[in-house]
């Protein structure tokens, strides 16, 4: 059973269609909507900022998510994979985004709907990446557009391949 943690008056709520592995840790104040994937050794600390993911993201194994205290909360949208062992802080995700292994985001930054970023990016405090695009580096920089297969394969295949990865550890 994953480690599920109040924190004074901030409990996390998580919708009850979620898959969480049995090592995750969620803690304080952090609202997971419907069909969202926790896997093995994540970290989602919503103690001294609140943390909201939507429907149908997956949070990929050894991530870590958290923010600054009274400075920057973190959003992510739905349909957004974030790849093993990234590092997601006081930023915002929009809508079906694919964050690549080891990437980290830094405070304040945006990063708009049907973007792909490239494994072990650097995405810098209060950097915006446009939608439509595919970002890499250190720091992250514009590579080139996303193509509709990319779209498609990338990203809408990975949100829903990891409901059923889920499935297979159920039951």
């Amino acid at each position: 059973m994953a480690n599920i943690l109040s924190l004074g008056e901030k409990i996390p709520i998580i919708h009850e269609t979620c898959w969480l592995a049995n090592n995750a840790t969620i803690i304080g104040d952090v609202h997971i909507e419907q069909d969202c994937t926790v896997w093995f050794s994540s970290v989602i600390r919503g103690d001294v900022c609140s943390i909201r993911i939507g429907s149908m993201s997956n949070i990929q194994d050894g991530v870590i998510i958290h923010g600054t205290y009274q400075r920057s909360n973190t959003n992510i949208g739905s349909r957004v994979s974030i790849g093993h062992g990234a590092v997601i802080h006081g930023c915002t995700i929009e809508d079906e985004v694919l964050i690549g292994m080891k990437a980290v985001i830094m405070d304040h930054a945006l990063i708009e709907s049907n973007v792909i970023l490239g494994a072990g990016s650097v995405v810098l405090e209060k950097m915006h990446l446009e939608s439509g695009f595919i970002y890499a580096g250190v720091p992250a920089r514009k590579i080139k557009p996303v193509t509709e297969e990319q779209i498609q394969f990338h990203i809408k295949r990975t949100a829903e391949a990891y409901l059923k990865y889920a499935s297979w550890y159920e039951g």
